[in-house]
C-alpha cells in the first residue's frame, strides 16, 4: 500500500487511490535493463476520488484534460533512474507538483484606464512620427 500523497494544505490523495505499476525500461543498460522493471507508472482517478469536492474536480477535469484517460485517470511514467525505488519517489513529486499546477485559481483582470502620463506620451510620439513622415515628402527640388 502506498503512502498518503500531500498536494498542497487542501489537497491529500490518500494511498488507496494510487495505482503503481512497474515495467521494463527501455533504452541503454545492457542486460540490466532486460532483467529489472525500474520504470514506473502511477494512476491516479480523478473522477473517483473521494477527497475531492465538485469546484476541485471540475477544475481538475478541465486543466488536465489533455492528461486524463477515458476513464478520468491522470498517469504519470517516470524511468530516469536504474532504481524502481528512486523513480518511484520521482513518480509521486510529478503527480503531485501537476495537481498543484492544476488547482492554482487564476486571477481575475482588473481592467484599467490609461494614466494622463500614458495618453500624453502616445499622443508626443505620433506627433514625432508624423514629422517626420512629412519631411520626407517636404523635398521640393
Amino acid at each position: 500500500m502506498e503512502a498518503d500523497l500531500f498536494v498542497n494544505p487542501r489537497v491529500t490523495i490518500p494511498g488507496e487511490e494510487l495505482q503503481v505499476v512497474t515495467s521494463r525500461s527501455g533504452g541503454p543498460g545492457g542486460q540490466h535493463v532486460n532483467t529489472t522493471d525500474s520504470r514506473v507508472t502511477l494512476r491516479w482517478n480523478v473522477l473517483t476520488s473521494r477527497v475531492l469536492d465538485e469546484e476541485t474536480r471540475a477544475r481538475l477535469l478541465l486543466r488536465l484534460a489533455s492528461k486524463l484517460t477515458r476513464e478520468g485517470e491522470v498517469m504519470v511514467s517516470v524511468s530516469d533512474d536504474r532504481s524502481q525505488l528512486v523513480n518511484r519517489g520521482l513518480a509521486r513529486d510529478r503527480l503531485a507538483a501537476l495537481v498543484c499546477q492544476s488547482l492554482i485559481v487564476p486571477r481575475t483582470r482588473r481592467p484599467t484606464r490609461p494614466t494622463r502620463g500614458s495618453k500624453e506620451r502616445r499622443i508626443a510620439s505620433k506627433k514625432r512620427r508624423g514629422e517626420r513622415l512629412r519631411d520626407r515628402g517636404a523635398d521640393d527640388s
